[in-house]
């Protein structure tokens, strides 16, 4: 896959990871946060990590095997989302606590959703655009 086909599916694949994810982070992360940040972190956390797993990650991994690619990628990408979620909104009073695993477990879930939901995609052409 060429650098000009990524960027061409760019846009509606970070459109289409958003539209799935930020429906499972409102529902899944802790009460301790509002729907406007719930809403936020649907967008922000996909920026954050949807350009190195979908424009640099298969560039760097093109030689390579797409299931090592796949292992790489979507470990990086919710791994990455928790850290940053931590870092923006994590309390030194919820280390550990269940408010804490339960957004680490809802980003991880808003990812496996949009990996699966990408997938389908995948075996469909990607919008026709690709493949």
């Amino acid at each position: 896959m060429s650098a000009s086909d990524l960027w061409r599916f760019f846009p509606f694949g970070y459109l289409f990871s958003i539209l799935i994810e930020t429906p499972i982070l409102i529902i899944g992360l802790s009460c301790r946060h509002s729907i406007k940040r719930r809403l936020f972190a649907g967008v922000w956390l996909t920026a954050c990590t949807y350009p190195i797993v979908v424009l640099v990650m298969p560039l760097a991994f093109a030689n390579a095997s797409r299931v090592i690619y796949l292992i790489v990628a979507e470990t990086f990408a919710p791994v990455a989302e928790c850290i940053l979620f931590w870092l923006a909104y994590g309390e030194t009073e919820q280390l550990g606590k269940a408010s804490m695993w339960q957004d680490f477990a809802a980003i991880i879930i808003a990812n496996l959703a949009s990996f699966l939901g990408g997938e389908v995609l995948n075996a469909y052409g990607w919008f026709g655009l690709l493949g």
